[in-house]
């Protein structure tokens, strides 16, 4: 299922910032963004939201009271221009804190916290597929601070984000920082293949091909018009 995110916040640019950012992950749904926090507390009895990104310091009721006034408050992350407001932010149990203007090196952190906190499943459903001959054949991933093993085979996609890449698999999402050419260099050909320049995918996964997009299970991924040969001959290859 999907993340079900609202963004609270008076600055209407502050709002397009993070909602241009929600945007680059599927895993995320931007359900609603509210200028004031009256209009999401209304909201929140109305709604069923995951996860929200919340101003502390707004006009008439503040961040911090409106999170306090919620019974069930989902996961909140914390965005401010004050760094003052950092403490009483984590006391509130927020997943992180964000200090405006927010970078997106900065939003792919606070996000890749709240993926291991709900232990995010990708909505793709796999039929099974013919085993390959090796089965086992691992990369470790960099991801916050640590290196992740990870077996290729688990890999649906993978996809570029400025200066970080986003490897889904059928269970988990993950965030690395390195660029998708470093990865392409370590995935093996006969199994993996570029298709845009911002997307990788294992060829076994297509479920669906058309001229301009894959399927791989219900995610549409977009074909770049100067990979469309480099997929061709590897599907021609395989039959």
């Amino acid at each position: 299922m999907k993340i079900r995110t609202i963004i609270v916040d008076d600055e209407p640019h502050a709002i397009e910032v993070i909602g241009n950012y929600l945007r680059k992950f599927t895993e995320i749904e931007l359900v609603a963004t509210c200028g004031d926090a009256i209009q999401a507390f209304q909201l929140l009895q109305q709604k069923q939201v995951d996860l929200m990104f919340l101003d502390i310091k707004m006009p008439g009721l503040t961040g911090t009271e409106l999170l306090r006034n919620l019974k069930n408050p989902p996961k909140v992350i914390f965005t401010t221009a004050y760094m003052e407001y950092a403490v009483e932010g984590f006391e509130l149990d927020a997943v992180d804190y964000l200090l405006k203007p927010v970078s997106f090196d900065r939003f792919i952190r606070a996000i890749d916290k709240v993926f291991k906190q709900h232990q995010i499943k990708t909505n793709v459903s796999i039929s099974a597929q013919a085993p390959l001959a090796d089965k086992n054949i691992f990369l470790y991933l960099k991801v916050d601070r640590k290196m992740i093993k990870l077996n290729v085979e688990e890999i649906l996609w993978v996809e570029s984000l400025k200066d970080y890449i986003k490897v889904v698999t059928r269970d988990r999402t993950m965030l690395s920082k390195q660029k998708i050419s470093v990865l392409e260099e370590l995935l093996p050909a006969d199994k993996f293949v570029r298709i845009h320049r911002s997307f990788i995918i294992p060829v076994d996964k297509i479920a669906s091909y058309y001229s301009h997009c894959v399927e791989i299970g219900d995610r549409e991924i977009p074909i770049g018009r100067n990979y469309k040969m480099d997929l061709q001959r590897k599907l021609t290859f395989r039959q």
